[in-house]
């Protein structure tokens, strides 16, 4: 035995049902206690004094833990309040092919109704509440496009529902939920007073009358109309008991808890007996009381009967039935009886005709209209339980399906976080092409999102808890990609070589930039165009190897005839004299890719001119300097600035580096993994996670419309954060039941 415990939140009382429902569907009441308030610390059905509700709240529940002698923990609530939006919307679902409808569909259906209705009433809200669900009715259902009265169990093809979603303004929500955490309850499940109170005054079986009910509470009066079936409106007004309690205050002298008394009275005595505010004490007919209460009995009933011909399209429903403390007042119902143009008989109160099925354990308990509401709230504990929980995320409060394996990550799809900001972006990269090849350079990767649940440490796969509060804070993005001349293999491992002399010279090749020639630290930019040279001329050449040539002698490039800024290319033969001999000393594992034993082939040593009389002159020297000079020369050729900068890097920056063809940094890994069947290569990474796979296939994230998404890997649920291998086969889908 499951005990069930409903709070009826209302403007003047507090009461508190606990109980459970049997097989054969009879509601059993355990316990049950009623407290009003202190002071009006509610108006119109909202809570002005969270504190003092709080308060009220928390004595009924101790009250009812005594009787009950167990500890309440859970609390099943309803909300009013004066601006209630309604909307009624249809959805469909198709499945892929015939299949059963299980109850986990019908309740799918339920969601994609809601958020319809809640993406309609944004776009036609012109108010500056923000609304949220507080409760549904589904109006019909559909199997096949055929009206049905039940989907479960049937074979179908399509299912679909004409939905009625109630919405209050969420500080409404939020501060019953905030009275109910002061008393030290969660909320289990939320419904509307009229959906709660439908449910128990009108059978399903009455349902094909067009019926009006109308619960008078003390601060609102809310409205249900059901036809054909089914619940085809609700509405409220801001219209109820309270107005007779104000105007008996102030014909009578009174404080407002002594009128409630008077009031109370009227109803069930023919005189009323009272003390005023000088301590005189009075008795009364209760036809005086009438009398004073009678122009607002006739107000209240006149605003209920025209919400009820809004709501009706306009026209008079056959029958209304009137539930709650406020509709105990005498010349209620006979007065809505004329304003609907019905026969009095036709507009009754309903308590204990209505609670048949009710039974009370506590002996001293009679059925009334006010214990209506409260039984119907943990009536509907059953209809919705589980189906729900309901957080709050980055502030907004969202209610999502409940499959029992809800996460974070299912919370932030919900409520439309972007994906890109769950997980760490890489900064702005640099795309370029070396010599015709597309390369890209990475951006440094950001730090994650940042995930605390009631205030704790949490991760995007921590499971979800009813009622918490789950906070994100948006992934960053990395530092932008920085790439240099001088980290480029091309500029560090490949060289030219020339024939000087007989002799083979290795050089290294020089880079230009959009056709202009750039120094080693010139930072590379989006778009750039790079290309090594595949020449030298003469001069560039001597002044690599520190040489003098003597410019009197005939200088021949490929056996011709040359001059100084003749352009020599890769294996050109280069014959020349020279004023001065040095040694020009090449590294063989930088320049030389010729890669031949003999160390002639690594080094060239200028022959001494026969005439000359000057000592060997040995000069060693490292390439990076000798480019340096040569790229410092090189000013008046090219009219621009090249400064010349320090001995470059010998180690590539931490950057991955990609190149779109066959060529990949060593750094990266590269595998392949079966995606619903298909080969995904996954590059650019030293590890790769499940998450991954969402930016190399095409999967909308925002499609689930309530659903799971199935995660797989080898045939077994997976994480979004777990490592993925070579060859994995992974099965992504939204589950369908």
């Amino acid at each position: 035995m499951n005990n069930v415990f409903g709070l009826d939140i209302g403007t003047r009382n507090v009461v508190g049902t606990v109980g459970y429902q049997t097989d054969d569907k009879e509601f059993v009441v355990t316990a049950q206690y009623v407290r009003e308030h202190e002071t009006r610390a509610m108006l119109d059905g909202q809570i002005h004094d969270i504190g003092r509700v709080a308060k009220t709240i928390k004595e009924v529940k101790d009250e009812l833990e005594k009787q009950t002698g167990q500890p309440l923990e859970e609390v099943c609530i309803a909300a009013a309040g004066r601006v209630l939006k309604t909307v009624t919307t249809h959805v469909e679902y198709e499945y892929a092919q015939e299949s059963v409808v299980t109850g986990e569909d019908v309740h799918t259906l339920d969601l994609l109704g809601i958020e319809k209705a809640q993406e309609a009433l944004k776009e036609v809200n012109d108010t500056s509440y923000k609304f949220y669900c507080v409760g549904y009715s589904t109006v019909k259902f559909f199997l096949n496009d055929e009206v049905f009265i039940s989907l479960e169990g049937h074979k179908a093809n399509k299912i679909g529902e004409d939905i009625i979603v109630t919405f209050l303004p969420e500080d409404v929500v939020d501060g019953l939920y905030a009275a109910v955490g002061q008393a030290g309850l969660s909320v289990a499940n939320m419904t509307l007073e009229p959906i709660a109170a439908i449910n128990v005054a009108i059978p399903e079986n009455y349902r094909m009358l067009n019926i009006a009910l109308v619960d008078v509470g003390a601060g609102t009066s809310d409205i249900s109309i059901t036809r054909d079936g089914s619940i085809i409106a609700y509405g409220m007004i801001p219209h109820a008991g309270d107005e007779l309690t104000e105007v008996i205050v102030q014909h009578f002298l009174v404080d407002f808890n002594m009128a409630e008394s008077i009031k109370l009275q009227s109803t069930t005595s023919d005189t009323v007996t009272y003390k005023d505010i000088m301590s005189i004490e009075h008795t009364i007919p209760a036809q005086d009381v009438w009398d004073v209460a009678a122009p607002v009995v006739d107000n209240i009933a006149q605003e209920v009967s025209t919400k009820i011909r809004e709501l009706n399209g306009d026209k008079t429903v056959s029958a209304c039935f009137v539930v709650g403390g406020g509709g105990k007042i005498h010349g209620f119902t006979e007065k809505l009886a004329e304003d609907l143009d019905l026969p009095e008989e036709r507009v009754a109160l309903r308590g204990e005709e209505v609670l048949g099925d009710v039974t009370f354990e506590q002996e001293d308990i009679k059925k009334d209209p006010l214990l209506v509401t409260p039984i119907g709230i943990c009536l509907n504990y059953y209809d919705q339980r589980n189906n729900f929980i309901m957080v709050r995320f980055n502030g907004e409060r969202i209610k999502l399906y409940d499959n029992n394996r809800l996460t974070i990550v299912d919370a932030a799809l919900q409520a439309g976080f972007p994906n890109d900001e769950l997980f760490p972006k890489r900064g702005t990269p640099i795309n370029f092409t070396v010599n015709g090849v597309a390369r890209l350079v990475r951006g440094e990767a950001g730090d994650g999102a940042v995930v605390t649940m009631n205030g704790k440490p949490a991760s995007i796969n921590t499971p979800l808890e009813p009622n918490s509060e789950i906070v994100i804070e948006p992934s960053t993005a990395g530092e932008a990609a920085v790439y240099k001349i001088s980290q480029l293999d091309e500029y560090n491992h490949s060289v030219i070589t020339f024939v000087i002399n007989g002799r083979k010279v290795s050089c290294p090749r020089f880079v230009q930039v959009n056709g202009e020639l750039e120094p080693e630290d010139y930072s590379i930019r989006e778009n750039d165009v790079i290309e090594t040279r595949n020449y030298y001329t003469v001069r560039q050449i001597a002044q690599f190897m520190d040489l003098i040539i003597d410019t009197d002698q005939m200088i021949f490039v490929n056996n011709e005839e040359a001059g100084l800024d003749t352009l020599v290319y890769e294996n050109f033969s280069v014959e020349w004299k020279t004023d001065e001999y040095s040694v020009a000393r090449i590294d063989n594992n930088t320049y030389n890719d010729t890669q031949e034993s003999d160390t002639d082939e690594a080094s060239v040593l200028a022959e001494r001119d026969a005439n000359s009389t000057e000592s060997d002159n040995t000069v060693t020297r490292t390439s990076e300097q000798m480019m340096n000079q040569v790229l410092d020369e090189l000013h008046d050729d090219f009219a621009k600035e090249a400064e010349a900068s320090a001995v470059p890097e010998n180690e590539l920056q931490k950057n991955d580096i990609q190149e779109d063809i066959q060529e990949e940094d060593s750094s990266e890994n590269t595998i392949t993994v079966i995606v619903n069947g298909e080969p995904v290569e996954l590059s650019g990474k030293d590890t790769y996670i499940f998450v991954d796979i969402f930016t190399h296939i095409s999967f909308d994230l925002q499609a689930g419309k309530g659903r799971a998404i199935a995660t797989v890997i080898n045939g077994r649920d997976a994480r979004f954060s777990e490592e993925l291998h070579e060859g994995d086969k992974i099965e992504l889908y939204w589950k369908e039941n």
